[in-house]
């Protein structure tokens, strides 16, 4: 049956976890869209859930959809085929947002059609990749709700998301070998976010990003 949820619907959801169920046909209102950026919640295809077996209702408050949006410039396309292939045999659900080949082309034009998929809910997190990593990053981070980090070891990986929830992970194909950008992206992918004091951070975060923009 289809839903419709409104913005009192995700505040009340969001009392409980930080996932939503959204049905094929579900629909979602602007604000209750907007509620759902504002509170750094995360949508769950309810038919995803439901593949996961008897666990699936269980397992869906602490799973994420493996939805990974991932785009470059000419300077990170072989990366960006590798690491794609990789995601692909690992099960993840891709979206290529270019670029399609070694041709010039200008690293903001894929950094926000990326954060644009986050931004809409269409995709779970984000992968750039540039010479360095921190253009995609500085373009990313204008978008609301965008939390890009340019990460360049194991560490910074780990922290960026334990401790910055941070969603678009920005590796630079030139600054870095392709191994180290592997167990980087590895790292990201097993670590979740502390909650804690950590999101008492990120909430100022939230009300800068809200009173000054």
């Amino acid at each position: 049956m289809k839903k419709l949820f409104t913005e009192k619907d995700i505040y009340n959801a969001a009392q409980e976890d930080k996932i939503i169920l959204v049905g094929k046909y579900d629909i979602l209102t602007p604000s209750a869209k907007d509620k759902i950026k504002e509170l750094g919640l995360t949508i769950v295809d309810k038919d995803e859930a439901e593949k996961l077996g008897d666990e699936g209702h269980k397992l869906s408050r602490t799973v994420r959809l493996n939805k990974i949006v991932i785009g470059s410039d000419h300077t990170g396309f072989k990366t960006k085929n590798m690491l794609s292939g990789l995601l692909t045999e690992k099960g993840f659900q891709l979206i290529d947002v270019g670029t399609y080949d070694e041709k010039s082309c200008d690293y903001p034009d894929f950094a926000f059609a990326a954060a644009k998929k986050i931004q809409a809910g269409e995709a779970d997190f984000g992968i750039l990749i540039d010479a360095t990593g921190i253009p995609s990053a500085i373009t990313a981070n204008k978008l609301t709700g965008i939390r890009a980090a340019t990460c360049y070891n194991e560490f910074s990986a780990r922290s960026a998301r334990e401790h910055n929830d941070a969603n678009i992970l920005a590796v630079g194909a030139k600054s870095l070998g392709e191994e180290t950008i592997k167990s980087i992206l590895a790292v990201w992918l097993s670590t979740k976010f502390g909650g804690g004091r950590h999101q008492k951070r990120l909430d100022k975060i939230t009300g800068i990003e809200k009173n000054y923009r």
